[in-house]
């Protein structure tokens, strides 16, 4: 192999079945502001529900842990009352069940389940926690509120 091949190489599994390139980071700097929307669009077609999804705003996330003052303790439990989709721990979930839309200082978070769509609203209280979910196509809200076992 030369120098010059070492910058795109095809990657193969043990059958033989490509799946994947390797593009190096000199090759990848010349070419990326012209691959990279390229890219970006194949993506799109390839998964259209998330096509519009806007990124996660951390921030607002970030500063709503900071300015906690409710009762109880922090968790990242977040929960969709419409398909059962859980996870204990948002932030550090690897398989990312859940889209940040938006948190407020306020105590309310919105999510998007990625598992029905549905939107998931996480509501903190001075003594107690709900969770909210209303289905993509719908008005209903189904959901809890329930004050905290001391």
């Amino acid at each position: 192999m030369s120098e010059k091949d070492s910058h795109l190489v095809p990657l193969y599994s043990k059958d033989g079945s490509m799946y994947g390139v390797l593009i190096s980071p000199e090759l990848w700097d010349r070419v990326s502001r012209k691959v990279a929307p390229i890219l970006e669009q194949a993506l799109d077609v390839m998964y259209p529900a998330l096509a519009n999804q806007k990124p996660e705003p951390l921030d607002d996330w970030n500063l709503f842990k900071d300015y906690w003052d409710f009762k109880y303790p922090f968790t990242a439990e977040v929960e969709c009352k419409i398909c059962g989709a859980s996870t204990p721990d948002w932030e550090h979930d690897p398989e990312k069940p859940f889209h940040l839309k938006s948190a407020s200082v306020s105590g309310l978070c919105v999510f998007h389940c990625k598992a029905c769509r549905a939107t998931v609203r996480k509501k903190h209280f001075k003594d107690h926690i709900c969770f909210e979910a209303t289905p993509t196509q719908s008005d209903v809200t189904v959901g809890e509120c329930a004050t905290l076992p001391e």
